[in-house]
């Protein structure tokens, strides 16, 4: 239950690359950056390391060293409770109390930790703009909550809290923005706005068509296979049986990417084995919208043909033989029999199981992105929606592989339309299996 109301409550916020954090930690980013404040002197540094592998620094300008900074403070060199040794002579200190002088090489590698340190001088930040040089910073950006407002201090000018961004009078807005309710706002788009909607169409019907031709397909295989296996005439019956049953038996992603590898229009063998040879020229399996849903209803199909030939062998055994006899001897042939006793005995049984194929195919993840991926794409779609895209890759792609970063909210959008048409399914289907009926008492 939980990540179904998560999930709706994210398809009303603008949750995406851009907006993943909170009001709060955009403000801190943003406060938080510093400033160089050019017009203040520079100092340049030495730096010294202690045996704990602390840094402490000697500051000077153009008269020589002036300040000490240790701890995130800076004191003067008269004050300080380091004392600089200059045991040669020579004017340069090799020791600042129980630190010791570090070359600029040598402190390379802790550049990211020495560029992070901040030290107070007169309620300014001195902090490291080179290995040897330190400059003076303030923070860039003041927030007043009062107007909920950011202020960059840089350029005077006033950014807005508006719809999880800070937007200023100009139209330009900060590039960090922050997750907030939006309301109807992604369902709109999905339906309102062509750009948004019309892949969305594409790929809605494209959905249920697949469930549909995939649930037929399949039925329809495992059907005729069922009445041959059926015969008892046949010989080897458990030896056919056991290898149509193989499709069934193996996992359905590695028999997906086995048959991506089939179909591959350079190197595949469907192509380079079978129709190059036969017709002289390949087919582009995964290039071409056509070919390439042809190309996941085949893959579908072997995937599911077993399990519809095990359950309409099972529905052909229930059958009353006497059926048969009675309609031979009133003199109806092979197929009167099929079509007016298995055919419509059969469909009573299997229905159901035909309506949760149905179900299980418009979420069928795994045969559209291992084989196809989606593609290929549909062009100029602000989505990455592709021609072979069903309603569940097309949210996981939005979700998770949009060229300008990830759109969670608009993919939530699109999630509690899926659990509905999948629950209306659902429902029919026990309204049709009667699954829940009320036996009557008797007594």
């Amino acid at each position: 239950v939980y990540p179904m109301v998560y999930t709706i409550y994210i398809s009303f916020t603008n949750y995406g690359t851009g907006h993943l954090l909170s009001k709060e930690m955009v403000i801190t980013q943003y406060t938080s950056r510093d400033m160089l404040r050019k017009d203040l002197p520079t100092y340049k540094a030495e730096v010294f390391k202690n045996p704990a592998g602390e840094f402490a620094f000697l500051l000077a300008d153009e008269t020589g060293p002036r300040l000490v900074a240790v701890d995130g403070e800076t004191f003067a060199l008269s004050d300080s409770p380091l004392v600089p040794v200059d045991a040669d002579g020579d004017g340069q200190y090799e020791r600042l109390g129980a630190y010791e002088r570090q070359s600029v090489l040598s402190i390379f590698p802790y550049l990211n930790q020495l560029q992070n340190l901040s030290f107070v001088h007169q309620g300014l930040h001195l902090k490291m703009r080179s290995p040897n040089q330190f400059a003076y910073y303030t923070p860039r950006y003041q927030y007043d909550p009062g107007r909920d407002v950011l202020t960059d201090l840089e350029t005077k000018t006033d950014y807005f809290a508006v719809d999880g961004n800070f937007v200023a009078q100009n139209g330009q807005s900060l590039d960090i923005g922050y997750k907030t309710v939006v309301g109807w706002r992604n369902f709109r788009n999905l339906f309102t706005d062509r750009r948004y909607f019309d892949p969305f169409l594409r790929v809605f019907l494209w959905t249920v068509t697949f469930a549909f031709l995939s649930a037929a397909e399949t039925f329809l295989l495992g059907l005729f296979l069922a009445v041959l296996l059926n015969d008892e005439k046949l010989k080897f019956r458990g030896l056919y049986r056991a290898l149509l049953i193989v499709p069934y038996a193996m996992p359905s992603f590695v028999t997906c990417l086995i048959w991506r590898g089939f179909f591959s229009t350079e190197l595949g063998i469907v192509n380079s084995a079978l129709l190059v040879p036969l017709f002289g020229k390949a087919v582009p399996w995964f290039q071409d919208p056509f070919w390439a849903k042809v190309a996941v209803l085949i893959v579908n199909l072997w995937l599911g043909y077993p399990y519809m030939m095990l359950v309409c062998s099972g529905a052909l055994q229930s059958i009353p033989r006497e059926l048969y006899e009675a309609a031979m001897v009133d003199g109806a042939g092979g197929w009167k029999r099929f079509r007016t006793i298995t055919f419509p005995l059969l469909l009573t049984q299997v229905a159901p199981l035909l309506i949760s194929c149905f179900a299980l195919n418009f979420n069928n993840l795994n045969v559209i992105y291992l084989v196809t991926r989606g593609r290929p794409p549909i062009p100029g779609s602000l989505t990455p929606t592709g021609a072979t895209d069903i309603l569940i890759s097309y949210t996981y792609r939005m979700a998770f592989e949009t060229g300008s970063g990830s759109n969670y909210g608009l993919a939530a959008a699109v999630s509690p339309l899926i659990f509905l048409l999948v629950s209306l399914l659902t429902v029919f289907n026990i309204k049709s299996s009667r699954l829940f009926r009320e036996v009557p008492q008797y007594d």
